[in-house]
């Protein structure tokens, strides 16, 4: 859907900006005026969480048809009733000034062990644009057994206690529908490997269940 017409400016009237919090990320409260399809304007006020713009990478092997994933504790979805907190992601993280190109070869050595030599951009998101500004750059890349150059594991100064899962593709797909991975962007990355880079191997015979 193409974007609108109407320049942006000429829709919205800041009205205030009070900032809620400025610690891990910034919380704000905005009160606007928005220009409406009927020509009136209606004030209103939303709460907006910045943390920064991120991006994700899924490792996959054509030959051997697998994928390398993270298993790694999320305490907002634990709080949120996921039994164990631990959720199946694809390697991810904020990019922090550098480009999104740049951040996610560092990310995916640093999580996975795997180094990336051949980042391919593929689409970009806003993954809850109802109250976070964040913009998720999604990328793919082929690895082999040549670029494991560290274990992985993640930034243990950062709280990070990374497990590194290598998996068959079709077993990553079904788990989707088992409930096992339920991470929106590496569903968005898993779904997108579907279509464009081995949509056949979701019919090959594999268990659902993904183990260490």
């Amino acid at each position: 859907m193409p974007h609108s017409q109407q320049p942006t400016a000429e829709k919205v009237r800041i009205k205030g900006v009070r900032v809620l919090s400025d610690d891990w990320a910034i919380l704000k409260k905005t009160t606007f005026e928005f220009l409406r399809r009927d020509g009136s304007w209606q004030e209103t006020t939303r709460e907006t969480y910045d943390r920064g713009d991120g991006a994700t990478i899924l490792l996959y092997n054509l030959k051997r048809r697998t994928v390398v994933l993270t298993r790694q504790f999320r305490y907002p979805a634990f709080v949120n009733g996921h039994p164990s907190g631990m959720l199946i992601e694809a390697a991810a993280g904020r990019l922090d000034r550098a480009s999104p190109e740049e951040r996610i070869r560092a990310e995916a050595e640093e999580e996975t062990g795997y180094q990336v030599s051949d980042a391919r951009r593929v689409f970009e998101a806003f993954m809850s644009p109802g109250s976070v500004t964040e913009r998720v750059h999604f990328f793919v890349a082929e690895y082999d057994n040549e670029a494991k150059t560290r274990p992985g594991g993640g930034n243990h100064a950062e709280g990070e206690d990374i497990e590194v899962l290598e998996i068959p593709f079709a077993a990553a797909m079904r788990a989707i529908e088992a409930g096992e991975i339920q991470d929106g962007k590496t569903i968005m990355l898993l779904q997108y490997a579907f279509i464009h880079l081995f949509p056949a191997a979701a019919t090959t015979p594999e268990p659902a269940a993904i183990r260490s």
